[in-house]
């Protein structure tokens, strides 16, 4: 059975106060820590919703790539961001959208389409958690499915240096580089396959964006999807 997608609003507040402040800041304190280098602006969609798709090395990618892309994203967190102290506050002010790990959550999925109808563009990490490493984790099908349901393509975006040790670098005034380098969009393949087969379907979706953000990243980077037929070319 379809999902439903209810109306999804972002309150005005963080629309115009919260999320311009928040970028304001982070973006500030990124430039100052880092050099930071971004590629393929040329590449965001416009005027439709669409379903960004990073690599997931650590708590502070999710952050680099909202502040600094060309607008506003909807983004998706596991749900104990909001008991951590400091990144709960993060959390609470920009509006990010609960994710319960391990678990088939309805609710959260009528949350993620609805915005996505409403016309909103997603941030996602596919792999489900962070990897602590630069290498890249496979992938869950959840992304693939979104993409389906609501229509959308997905833009395969590649970061590099934000590893666990970023914050113990720069305060040592070292400047660790922080890339974000971002793909061509991306209609994935119909599935039209039944029971088992969907979902195998789904989960070659899933690989297929993992594989376009390999290409944009360095060979550590790229994890399981190293042997990426593109990647590195």
């Amino acid at each position: 059975m379809p999902l439903k997608a209810d109306g999804y609003r972002v309150a005005w507040w963080r629309r115009w106060i919260a999320r311009p402040l928040i970028r304001l800041v982070l973006r500030t304190l990124f430039h100052l820590l880092a050099p930071v280098t971004i590629t393929g602006r040329e590449n965001v969609p416009r005027r439709r919703p669409y379903i960004v798709a990073i690599n997931h090395v650590s708590l502070f990618d999710p952050p680099f790539v909202g502040v600094f892309w060309p607008e506003q994203l909807e983004a998706m967190g596991a749900v104990d961001i909001w008991s951590r102290p400091g990144q709960n506050v993060l959390a609470w002010l920009w509006g990010g959208i609960k994710v319960h790990r391990g678990e088939y959550d309805r609710a959260m999925f009528e949350k993620v389409l609805a915005a996505l109808r409403a016309g909103y563009p997603l941030l996602i990490a596919p792999e489900g958690g962070r990897s602590h490493a630069p290498g890249m984790q496979r992938a869950r099908p959840g992304v693939a499915y979104l993409a389906e349901q609501a229509g959308a393509p997905v833009v395969p975006v590649g970061v590099v240096g934000t590893t666990d040790d970023f914050w113990r670098k720069a305060r040592r005034g070292l400047r660790p580089r922080l890339e974000m380098h971002i793909g061509q969009p991306m209609d994935l393949p119909a599935v039209e396959e039944r029971g088992a087969a969907r979902r195998e379907a789904r989960q070659r979706n899933a690989d297929l964006i993992m594989q376009k953000i390999a290409e944009l990243l360095p060979e550590e980077y790229r994890g399981v999807y190293r042997d990426s037929p593109q990647a590195g070319q």
